[in-house]
This record gives structure tokens, sequence and C-alpha cells, in this order.
């Protein structure tokens, strides 16, 4: 183990993984690396630290924050705090409150995790439920912003108990010095930005913010798109791995290149592998498109060929360039570099002036207003949502876009907003392909092979995927809700408007949510939840039926009432029965019993 930062003895509340499972606290040796917190089992007689009891990875860790005392808590355990993962929050109890303000220090200057919450819980979860908000799903997204405040001084007046030599100095989550390569061009949309010019190196100065990183070239500083770079030590990777990419988009590549060996590798459906995909013309017309999954070695080697093992991903390709130990050599590098990612704004500036917008043409009037295409200095395609007044809680909203950047392949990147005036602009990348419903029902040229339809829904899995691990709640996922670009990728939008009110979604008992997308816990109780979005993954049934309208021959009030009573939707035609049965897997009375998105993502392929 690296050598340790601090050590003490804290008390370690359980995690309470069901609602059933006994809670109970004891003392544990806790020890800090750079690498990680680990925790032991000890003997208090004499002092030795025993067996390892878990430990958490440092670049896991998404938030290190207090926890109010649980009512009548017992005196030792007054000063908790939380670290907050992937699996949930750890509680620890510290002594006093300099220890755990001096622990809370040193995590939080230990930690850089560009994945970090932007709203947490600050009470225990209990009995199945959260003590601050009341809410009953554990996922759900915390109730209290996240200020990202300055670290407490380091308390003086009691030291930890056991005293450590001073470690070499970290680096912290604001400054962390690396050299990068340009995978793009970029000009620069603002005065703070630093242009990139494509296969250059540029040195990283700062990523307190996980889009925009601020960088120096030869002559100057300025924020530059984090998407846009991959460090320098990656070498070879940066040509032949695109990021981003599915089975079919691959193929689609791979095929638009014509080139007998032409090859590529991109992520696997298998979270965390990779998938070479490689185009041959050996014995077939027109070529075909395989795809070779990297496997693993017990003793952690790479390997396509079981004969052929190496330690690094690179060693494997180059191997192969020059072997024809596959059904073909990788002989040609294929790249989807020529079109570069969105950036997540337009520039490092939120607030968009609007005289910088120019509308263009009306595409619709949503829920909350009408969207119009446009452009943002007269040259970016941007959409603008214009919020009519009365629509939302603007107060609420204007909060909300603080915390709203999110960045992912299959989420509408949202640019930046318009708040100094009324009504207020959400800018948005502009999607040519539009809403993905009407595009069901007119937009196919021909008819969809079930390839298409199941991506499709991939698309929408991933992206909800990566809002469920930032705890978000969409609340109205449906195909009228995600749009489609001119490659013919799906993206959810609209996710992080919960402020939008609206006729359409009231039910008879006055409370808002689109009813034919609704699980029962909504519609009788009014609880959303991360469950309640994949119960409204109805979206895939809109995907099988090519758009047709969930229940179409119910109105909101005889839904509530068969549903409730164990009403599903139909098999749809194009639909197998394994399709058929994820489907109702997302629509099981029982919440808990419904997979998570993460979990659909790796089953829809």
């Amino acid at each position: 183990m690296s050598d340790s930062l601090m050590e003490e003895i804290f008390i370690k509340r359980s995690q309470q993984k069901k609602k059933t499972s006994p809670l109970n606290y004891k003392e544990r040796w806790f020890i800090l690396t750079q690498e990680k917190i680990a925790y032991y089992d000890f003997d208090s007689e004499k002092g030795k630290r025993k067996g390892l009891k878990g430990a958490v990875d440092i670049e896991k860790i998404k938030c290190v924050e207090t926890v109010q005392p649980e009512p009548n808590a017992p005196q030792e355990r007054m000063y908790a705090f939380q670290i907050i993962y992937d699996e949930g929050p750890l509680y620890i109890f510290a002594k006093t409150d300099d220890i755990r303000a001096l622990w809370i220090k040193k995590l939080k200057e230990v930690r850089f995790n560009k994945d970090l919450m932007q709203k947490y819980h600050p009470c225990f979860w209990v009995d199945g439920v959260w003590l601050c908000c009341q809410q009953e799903v554990k996922q759900a997204m915390g109730c209290k912003v996240l200020e990202r405040k300055p670290l407490p001084p380091t308390p003086t007046e009691e030291k930890p108990g056991r005293p450590l030599p001073p470690g070499p100095p970290e680096p912290s989550a604001q400054s962390a010095s690396m050299t990068v390569v340009a995978e793009y061009d970029y000009v620069p949309m603002t005065p703070q930005d630093l242009e990139l010019r494509k296969d250059e190196e540029y040195t990283i100065l700062e990523r307190s913010d996980a889009n925009w990183w601020k960088a120096r070239d030869k002559y100057k500083e300025g924020y530059i798109p984090s998407n846009y770079v991959v460090e320098a030590e990656k070498g070879l990777e940066r040509f032949w791995y695109c990021k981003n990419m599915n089975r079919s988009q691959a193929e689609q590549l791979l095929k638009s290149e014509n080139k007998d060996g032409g090859f590529l590798m991109r992520d696997s459906s298998k979270a965390g592998k990779y998938t070479v995909s490689l185009l041959t013309k050996s014995g077939e017309t027109g070529g075909s498109c395989r795809h070779y999954n990297i496997c693993t070695t017990p003793q952690g080697q790479f390997y396509l060929a079981e004969k052929h093992h190496f330690n690094t991903i690179p060693e494997l390709i180059n191997y192969h360039q020059h072997n024809a130990a596959m059904v073909s050599r990788l002989k040609h590098i294929v790249s989807n570099r020529a079109q570069p990612p969105s950036t997540a704004g337009l520039g490092y500036v939120w607030e968009i002036d609007p005289r910088d917008l120019t509308f263009i043409k009306e595409l619709g009037n949503g829920q909350f207003g009408v969207v119009k295409y446009g452009k943002w200095q007269g040259q970016h395609d941007v959409a603008i949502k214009m919020i009519k007044e009365g629509s939302m809680s603007e107060d609420d909203f204007i909060e909300e876009a603080k915390i709203m950047k999110l960045r992912h392949e299959n989420l509408v990147q949202l640019y930046g907003v318009c708040t100094k005036q009324r009504p207020i602009y959400i800018v948005t990348e502009f999607l040519a392909n539009g809403c993905l419903l009407t595009y069901l029902k007119e937009g196919l040229k021909q008819h969809p092979t079930t390839v298409q339809l199941l991506e499709m829904c991939k698309d929408v899995s991933e992206g909800m995927a990566y809002l469920e691990v930032q705890q978000y709640i969409h609340r109205d996922l449906a195909a009228r809700n995600c749009l489609v670009d001119s490659n013919g990728t799906v993206k959810v939008t609209d996710f992080g408007l919960s402020y939008v009110l609206d006729d359409e979604y009231t039910s008879s008992a006055g409370s808002k949510f689109p009813v034919r997308w609704s699980p029962p816990e909504v519609l009788l109780y009014c609880k959303f939840s991360s469950k309640s979005d994949i119960w409204a993954y109805v979206l895939m049934w809109e995907v099988y039926t090519l758009g047709k309208l969930p229940y179409e021959r119910l109105n909101n009030t005889e839904i509530v009432d068969q549903v409730s009573r164990g009403l599903r939707l139909f098999r749809p035609q194009l639909a197998n029965e394994k399709i058929y049965s994820i489907m109702t897997s997302c629509w099981s009375d029982k919440a808990d019993e419904r997979p998570t998105f993460q979990e659909l993502a790796l089953t829809v392929q």
C-alpha cells in the first residue's frame, strides 16, 4: 500500500443495503492514502491492525460532507461525515468536530474526480427513507445543493490520535498539470478561450470545471473543451480509438471507407471493455464487418487471439497490424475524428448574450414555449427554447441551470442560458432530424430494421444511465422528449426541466405528470424516482410501434384505474419475445424489482 496520509480509529456504520438490514456500529482503523481510503478490523488491546474490511478508491468519491446527527444520538455518534461513491454513502463517526473537519479537508485535497455530485442528502438513510427529505429511493438525487465553499482551516487545538510524518505535497482538485494533445481544431468562441490545433500539445493548468480546462500553449493561456484533447502519453491510441461509437455506427463508418482491413477500436457494450471492429473483403462481395472483443487473461494481459497475449492494448493493436492472426490483418486505421464532438457550452461563458442569437425559423411549440432554430454569433447552429412566462418556476430553474452542465453523447447538449431578461432562453445544440416521435412516424426513409430500432433504444438507455449516475430524475422520458441527429443517433432532452407546468400532464387528482408514461406509484401517490423513469421506458414500446400512442383507446382516468389494476401494453409486432421481456421488466408493480438504466444499457444490445 502507498504511504498513508492519515490514520484514525473511527466508528463506522453498516451500509444497510436493504430496508430489513439491521444497523450496526463498529470501530474500524481507517487509513487514507493518495489512492484510497481503507478500513480494517483491529485488536484494541494490542493496538494492532488486522484484516481489511473494505476500501473506496479516491477517484470514485463523489462527495465528502458532514451528516446531521440522528435524533437522540449518543455522544460518540455526534460528529458524523459521509463519503459518497458509486455504492452509496459510507457513514463515519469522528470523536470530535475538529477531527471530522481535518479528515474532510484532507479528503477534499487528495480527491480529484470529474464526476462530482451537485446535490447531497444532509441526513442519514435509515429504514428505507432519507430522514432529510423523506424520499424512499436510496439512489434519489440529494435535496441540498452542495456549496463550493473554501476548505475549512486545519484545526490546531486537537491533533488526531496517531501522529503521522508529513507526506509529499499533493495537487489539489483545482489544479493538476499534465500534457495533452488536441484531437480536433477548436476556434475560440469567447475571449476567455484558447485556440486548439489538431495534434499539437498543450499544458493543462486547471481542471476545476469538468467540461472546460484552463490550458497553455507556447504563448498564452485560456479555456479549452476537455473532450477535444487526450493525454499525450496515450500515444497511438488517439488515432484508432473511436470514443462514443456503437456497433452500427462503426459498421457504417467502416463501409463508407470501404477498405479491406479497415479497423477501429470502440467501447464495448460491456462496461469497461473494448471491441475491435474490422472490415474484411475476403471471399465476400462488398465486404463484411467483424467485431472482436478484447479479452483479458487472469494475469491482466490483453488478447484478441488466444495464443497472443500483450501487456497493453497499443502493443496488441501493433501486433495485429503486422500479423494476420485473425480473418484479416489490421491494415488501415479508420477514424471518426473528422467530426468534433459537442462542447458543454458555447465557450467557457455560461450566460449567453441574447444579442448574439439570430432566429431563423420555428421548429415547434412545446409545453414550455416556442422552440426556434437559429445561429449563435451568426455561424453556430443552435436550438433556442423561449420559455413562456408562468410556465415554470423561473427562480428555481435559474438555480438549477447552474448544475445542468452535463455532457454525454446521448444527451442533447445544453450550451447556455439567457436569464437576464424575460422570457428566459435555453440554448442547446441543434439536431437536424428533429423529434424522435416525428422521426418514427415520418422521418424514416425506409422500413427500419430491428437493429436500427434497438440502437435507438440503446442510445436512450445510455443517456438515461448517465443521468441516473448523476442522480437526476427526468420525470418526463418519452419519444417526444428525445431528438435525432443527422447520423440517426438519439439524444435525450429536457432533463432538469422539472419546473415546467402544463395541463397536458394533469391527472384527475390534480397532480402534474405524463399519465401514459407513469407507474402506479406516480399515478396514485406522486412518488417520483429513478425507478419511475425506468417505467417511462414505455419509450421502447413507442419505438417498436413506430410512434403509436400508449393506451390510445383510454383516457387519463381509465389509465390510472386500469394500470393500477395490472394492465400493461401489448407486444408490438416488430418486437420479439426477448425485446418484449425487456419492456415488461420495466413495468413491474414493485419499483425495487425494475432494472436500472445501467443494467438496461447492457441488456439492450
